[in-house]
């Protein structure tokens, strides 16, 4: 039977279980779904397919999963760095969003992340934000893979002008876009435990349970929100929201950085999961998450950008690389977040910290044909000894040529097929000028 696709002359970088390495490999997709990954036998002709790719020789691997993003803060990049979590939030962020974040604002800034994210090679998104109808659409259009969360916050935010109806607009949204297409999936997200009350933490939880989605929440970022935590309810934010009730398989906690040995045990008990989110983490000042710790414990622990208000890109590349060093410095321990466990945050792990592990993260027959290709031409890709450690401590965003998602092509050779980037740019540009003007 004929496939739809074959991609070949590659090395596949799999991250199935075995995490195995094929030289020389060839991946046969057939409606949208991987039915053959496998090495091809020398001089052998390809099976026959309605169209083929040559890799050329460079590096086969599943597209890359982002666990943690706000798609529209790209309009605010740069806007303000260099300051403590909460002087940000409250001195810039929280106002330019009151401001300028609208259903227009939104889509195009989710559009400008699509872009970033498909050029760098990542197919998949776990997003959390406000207008997300308008985030959905544009995700949509893009053609990538997604889970994506209508915020809630006990205060007025855009698109929710009256945090009495948080929950609802959450609701709203997820009965809009559950079931919406193969690639988009709904979820709820709640901002914080210090913005959302124990109700309304309780509620949203509620609401993902019966829908069967996603919930996620910014959770133990800081040494401050750990240490008011304290105060206030006299337990750590994780044992805070365990006390709620909130903790199971189909909770994400975002940055988890200041936690003890009892919140691992009860994040390990529970089945929740965590985006570690480095970049973001060190430019804030938040501290270095005991991610080491999470893994030995079995925690699924999957790799996020953040915003691009706090990183100040969606380069999943470089916090690979970032995520990998980081930890081996913190622990004088060179041997720590090995390449291999640092690909597979970034890609299977991931995934199934989102909710996605049988849907998309590896090269398996069966998964969605979410697929990569790097070239290793390039002079600081060469030579190449060991695949793994040349994608995490080598590889750049630009050294991805080609960004499959089930079995479409959405980019080859820099060309986005799906999206005008001349006309998102064009956008861009004039709510910029808005923001920078401080018009409303």
């Amino acid at each position: 039977m004929k496939f739809d696709l074959i991609i070949h002359n590659g090395t596949l970088i799999t991250v199935n279980a075995g995490f195995d390495i094929i030289p020389n490999g060839i991946v046969c997709v057939r409606n949208g779904t991987i039915a053959e990954v496998s090495e091809r036998v020398a001089g052998a002709p390809l099976p026959p397919a309605a169209e083929t790719i040559d890799a050329r020789g460079g590096i086969v691997m599943p597209g890359l999963v982002n666990t943690h993003t706000h798609l529209p803060m790209t309009l605010f990049r740069g806007l303000a760095d260099d300051l403590p979590l909460m002087d940000w939030l409250n001195g810039t962020i929280f106002p330019a969003e009151a401001a300028h974040i609208r259903p227009e604002t939104a889509f195009w800034g989710a559009q400008l992340a699509c872009a970033e994210m498909i050029l760098a090679g990542t197919t998949t998104c776990c997003d959390g934000y406000f207008h997300e109808d308008a985030v959905a659409r544009a995700v949509q259009a893009s053609g990538m893979r997604a889970v994506l969360g209508q915020g809630v916050i006990d205060f007025p935010a855009p698109g929710v002008p009256d945090p009495d109806k948080n929950i609802e607009q959450a609701e709203r949204f997820v009965e809009t876009w559950q079931g919406a297409g193969p690639l988009i999936s709904a979820a709820v997200f709640c901002h914080s435990p210090y913005t959302c009350s124990g109700e309304t933490l309780k509620r949203a939880k509620s609401l993902a349970r019966r829908k069967n989605v996603l919930f996620q929440i910014h959770t133990a970022e800081t040494r401050t929100e750990r240490d008011q935590s304290l105060k206030a309810h006299g337990a750590s934010p994780v044992r805070y929201l365990d006390d709620l009730g909130l903790l199971d398989a189909g909770t994400l906690l975002v940055h988890a950085v200041w936690t003890d040995a009892a919140d691992v045990g009860r994040i390990a008990k529970t089945g929740a999961a965590i985006s570690h989110n480095p970049e973001s983490n060190m430019k804030l000042a938040s501290g270095i998450a005991p991610v080491g710790e999470y893994l030995a414990a079995g925690i699924r622990v999957g790799l996020g950008t953040d915003g691009c208000a706090s990183n100040n890109n969606l380069d999943l590349f470089q916090e690979m690389d970032t995520a990998a060093k980081l930890h081996k410095v913190s622990t004088l321990d060179p041997t720590v977040m090995d390449a291999r466990t640092v690909i597979r945050m970034a890609t299977a792990a991931g995934a199934d910290a989102i909710g996605l592990g049988e849907v998309t993260g590896s090269l398996e027959i069966g998964k969605q044909a979410d697929v990569i290709i790097l070239d290793t031409a390039t002079p600081h890709m060469t030579p190449l000894y060991h695949p793994a450690s040349q994608i995490v401590y080598a590889a750049k965003a630009s050294d991805v040529r080609t960004v499959i998602v089930g079995g479409r092509v959405l980019m080859s050779g820099g060309n986005i097929a799906t999206l005008d980037l001349e006309r998102i740019s064009t956008e861009i540009d004039v709510i910029s000028h808005r923001i920078k003007e401080r018009q409303p």
